[in-house]
Parts: structure tokens; sequence; C-alpha cells
């Protein structure tokens, strides 16, 4: 009586693939992956469902997911140059340097003109430091596709960590020239015009990277700490606030107009601006930074070492950062927090003359003396020649009655710093010092002084033990006597 038609699950699954990358075209992600998966549900043996499925979690930053799915893509398709490719450049994405090599030489093995696998292994070996094997893997691209704009984008990240601006502007410009929408590709050339001092190319490039992308925030952020660096401190407020016009709880933006409300000694909006970016983002470096430095000027020292606290959670690895948060922590009286931010800077830098006379200074106010000498030491032998240091080994040599240690320690300062008043003094104190130790083991050498000596150690023990015997006695008659005591 009805017509009817039997139902095939398998072309369901792949309408709903069909469905999938559509979807995924369309942006909508988090659809494409509901179709995915249940048409995976469906069919599970299909290893090109699985490797979409990969691919829309990669664009949705779920590299670990994805990671996932694309191995039980591999369990179907084993030899599968793709696949494999994209595994390995998430394997790079979540820090698996060793397995995301490993994977791109299995796609070498099985299909050498695969140039992917050597485009995608430069980032690889730029992010190891191995730039010498970036290079290689470069050349050996170019030699399958060498209009490849990718692999000029990434060799030119590894020449910017090398510091080697002019070459990395010259292959992003080349990057530019074959993919003209490649994201952000005119905001890295304005990055390493800045870097290698050219202000008004970087500034160029900059806003050619907003006209075709004017309401990306991170490039208008950038643009606009370019500008507060440069002085024009009305511009780049400009560009925070429209940062927030944007995006109203983007926090960088507060940070940096606080930074200018600081500069302008307004330190009440400051405040707020640090507050307010803290809020939106506790796991931003800089704004508890900055808020312990406002405590402290206003004589808080219970928030200035909460924020302090705070931001040494951030794990923060610029030195100079660390160099003042533990010299902060010192004023404050927290030795501890104090240590492991020089610690982390010695880490970083074991030729930082600062941290270890910091350190040094440190175990002075523990009361280790030798090991206060030895990190002092260590700063000037690695460079460190300021009067401070000099004055600081000067004076532990003398509290450790080192005085021709003291003595040698203000001739190397006297040499640098000849009009320096602080150390001409603690040179005349060890001076006199060491006169009057060479004194002393003199008079020791003659018999008469010796006598004298005797004589008059023996004169003090009798004293001492005539005063114990009168303290005794006094001692008695109280307890002898009570009521007397009492009354």
């Amino acid at each position: 009586m009805f017509d009817t038609t039997d139902f095939n699950p398998w072309d369901d699954a792949d309408r709903m693939a069909g469905m999938a990358f559509e979807m995924y075209e369309n942006g909508q992600m988090d659809m494409a992956l509901t179709q995915l998966e249940e048409a995976i549900e469906i069919n599970p043996s299909n290893s090109a469902w699985l490797f979409n499925k990969g691919l829309t979690l990669d664009a949705m930053e779920r590299y670990l997911e994805a990671i996932e799915s694309f191995e039980q893509a591999l369990e179907l398709s084993p030899d599968d140059p793709e696949i494999l490719n994209s595994l390995a450049v998430d394997y790079t994405r979540t820090g698996q340097y060793e397995r995301a090599l490993r994977t791109f030489e299995h796609i070498q093995a099985v299909a050498p003109a695969f140039e992917p696998a050597y485009c995608n292994r430069i980032i690889a070996y730029t992010e190891l430091d191995q730039h010498d094997k970036a290079e290689e893997m470069f050349y050996l691209a170019q030699l399958i596709n060498p209009d490849c704009p990718i692999c000029f984008y990434n060799i030119g990240n590894s020449l910017f960590s090398r510091q080697n601006y002019k070459r990395a502007i010259w292959c992003w410009q080349r990057t530019a020239q074959l993919e003209p929408t490649h994201p952000q590709i005119y905001y890295r050339i304005a990055q390493a015009h800045w870097a290698d001092g050219d202000g008004d190319n970087a500034q160029k490039f900059f806003l050619a990277e907003l006209r075709v992308n004017p309401g990306d925030t991170d490039v208008i952020l950038e643009f606009g700490i370019f500008l507060l660096k440069s002085g024009r401190i009305d511009a780049a407020k400009e560009k925070f606030n429209r940062c927030l016009e944007l995006s109203p709880d983007f926090a960088p933006a507060k940070f940096y107009l606080g930074e200018i409300a600081m500069k302008q000694a307004d330190f009440q909006a400051a405040r707020l601006w640090f507050a307010s970016a803290l809020q939106g983002d506790n796991r931003l470096p800089g704004p508890a930074f900055r808020l312990a430095q406002l405590a402290i000027q206003t004589g808080d020292a219970k928030e200035a070492i909460k924020q302090l606290k705070n931001e040494y959670s951030l794990n923060i690895n610029e030195s100079e950062v660390l160099l003042t948060m533990g010299q902060m922590f010192m004023e404050l009286g927290e030795l501890d927090p104090a240590t492991e931010c020089f610690l982390r800077v010695v880490d970083e830098d074991n030729q930082n003359t600062q941290a270890f006379a910091c350190l040094g200074r440190i175990l002075a106010q523990r009361k280790d003396y030798t090991g206060a000498l030895q990190f002092l030491e260590h700063a000037r032998r690695l460079g460190d020649t300021s009067p401070e240091l000099a004055a600081d080994a000067a004076r532990l040599n003398l509290s450790m009655y080192k005085f021709c240690a003291a003595a040698r320690s203000v001739e190397k300062a006297l040499a640098d710093h000849p009009d320096n008043a602080a150390i001409r003094k603690l040179g005349r104190t060890a001076r006199r010092r060491v006169l009057s130790r060479t004194l002393y083991r003199k008079l020791r050498s003659l018999r008469g002084f010796r006598w004298f000596l005797q004589f008059v150690d023996g004169y003090r023990f009798r004293f001492r033990r005539v005063i114990n015997s009168k303290r005794r006695s006094a001692a008695s008659s109280l307890l002898l006597n009570p009521r007397k005591n009492g009354q």
C-alpha cells in the first residue's frame, strides 16, 4: 500500500561525511566533527573519514585528539604519506619531536618525492635549534618543489630565530609573492624589519597586514607595542583601545594601557588596568609584577609579596624580569623565592654576573659567609667589576677576619674605581687590620711580651674566679633568707 525503500546505513554514512566536508569548508567545525563521528560510528574502517576527523580537530586546535584520530587512520592505511605527514606535524605541535622526526623519516622512506615531509620537518629542526638540519630539509624540498611558499616561510622562521633578519625578510617576501594570502605574512616581515632596526619598513608592513586583516587583534596589539617603544604614546594608546573595541576582554591590551598610565604617572589608572587584565587572564605575564611594584610604592608589603609570587608561578624565563623580581623579594625579606629567581636566571644563563652576585648577598644574609664569598668571587671572575661587588667582598673578608684577602679585594677594586670613597674607606680599614695583626704577631715573638700576656691571662682568670665566688655567695644568701628578699 505504501512505497518503501530499504534503509542503507552505508549510504547514510557517506551522506554525513559529505555534509561534514561542506561544513568544514564553511568553518562550521563543531557540526562537521559531529557528522564525521556519526559516519565513523557506522563505518569505523574508513581511514579517509578518520583522517578528515583529525584535520577537523586540528582546525579546532585539539591536537592530542587529532593525533589519536590520525593514528587510528594509520592502522587502516599504514603508509599513507598524507596521514603520516599530518600526524608528524601534530607531534611537532605537541613537543613530541623524536616521534615527529621518526615519522617524517618514515615518509621519506616510503614516499621520497613527498615534498611536505621535508617542508614540515624544517619546523621540527628549528624548534630543536638544529638549524643546519633545517636548511638541509629546505634544500631537499626545493629539489622537488622550488616554489613552495610554506618552505620559504618555515626557513624564514629558522633564520629569524638566529637573528639573521635580512635573509628571513627575503624568504618571507618570497612567500608573499608565491602566496599573497598566506596568514600574517606581512606581519612577520614587519617583525623582522623591527628586529633589524628598520622602523620605517616595520611600520609599512604592519599597515600592509592590517589592510589585509583589519580585525586581527594580535597584529594590532604588536603594532601598538611597536608604536609605544618608538615613543608614539598616543598612537599606541589608540591601537590598544582598538583591540578592546574588537575584543572587550582582551587582557594584553589592558596591560599595555596600564603601562602607558604608569609612564604618565597615573598610578591609580595603572592599578585598575593591571587588575582588569589579571581578572581577564590570570596567566598573562606582567600585570601581577606591575601590581607588586605599585604595592611597594604604597608600602603594602603583604600585597607586593602575594603579587610577586603570582608572577613567579607563571614560569617567567626573561632574565631581566627574574633579576628584578629577585631583588624585590630580597628587599621584602623573602629570601627563598629570591633565591629561586636567581637560580632560574643561572639555569638560563650561567654567565650572568648579577645573578651570582645576588646569590652571594643572599648567603651573606643567611650568615653563610664562605658560600657568599665564593659566589661574589665567581661573579668577579665572570667580569663584574662594580664597586658594590668589591665592597661586599671586602666586608665579608673583614667579618671573617681575612684581612689580607679584604686588602686584596680593595686593591683590585681601586684599580677600576680609584676615586670611590666607600672603597677607599674599606681599604684604610683593611690596612689597619693587617697592620695590627702583623704588629701583634711580632710582639708575640718577644719573650717579655709573652710573659706579659700570660700574666694578664692569669690575672683575668683570678678576677673572674673572685666575681663568680661573690655571685654564688649572694645567691646562697637569698636562698637562706627568702623573707629578707621579699622585703
